[in-house]
């Protein structure tokens, strides 16, 4: 059962500053896993928006290696955001005042489906299902407010 949602007054308020990060990743179609490790970091850019920026080791076949990725998030004055990528492409609206929010991508043939749900002050999970002629994988992700002290 997922956890009940926890509502936040305002979506990137809730975000800014540091998370960490443990993502599991299942290749549906072969039954390959993998992992992702490592911090993410939401904060102010230029011009008005925030960047999420993710870095950490992915590991996937045995293999290890350095992974990451940058995300632009545009703020909007309902306490919302939209989610683009680093060249500025549309990604997803991004609503989190409810604790709760689904995304829809499409990617070519593929289909990406978020669930993003705010489980505390300092958890979030969020949920992609991708689903395609070129994809069937499942990336779960835990985010977590760094313990400092």
């Amino acid at each position: 059962m997922p956890p009940a949602p926890h509502p936040v007054a305002e979506t990137l308020a809730y975000l800014a500053g540091e998370w960490s990060v443990r993502r599991q990743v299942l290749d549906r179609s072969g039954g390959r896993r993998g992992r992702f490790d490592g911090r993410a970091e939401f904060r102010a850019g230029t011009g008005g928006e925030w960047l999420h920026v993710e870095t950490g080791v992915l590991e996937w076949d045995g293999v290890r290696r350095e992974a990451g990725r940058t995300l632009r998030l545009l703020p909007d004055a309902a306490g919302t955001a939209e989610v683009a990528f680093a060249d500025g492409r549309f990604f997803h609206g991004l609503d989190l005042r409810s604790g709760r929010w689904t995304a829809r991508h499409q990617c070519g043939a593929d289909v990406y489906e978020a669930d993003f749900t705010v489980v505390s002050p300092a958890e979030w999970h969020l949920r992609w299902l991708v689903h395609g002629p070129a994809k069937d994988q499942l990336l779960d992700s835990c985010y977590r407010r760094p313990a400092h002290g």
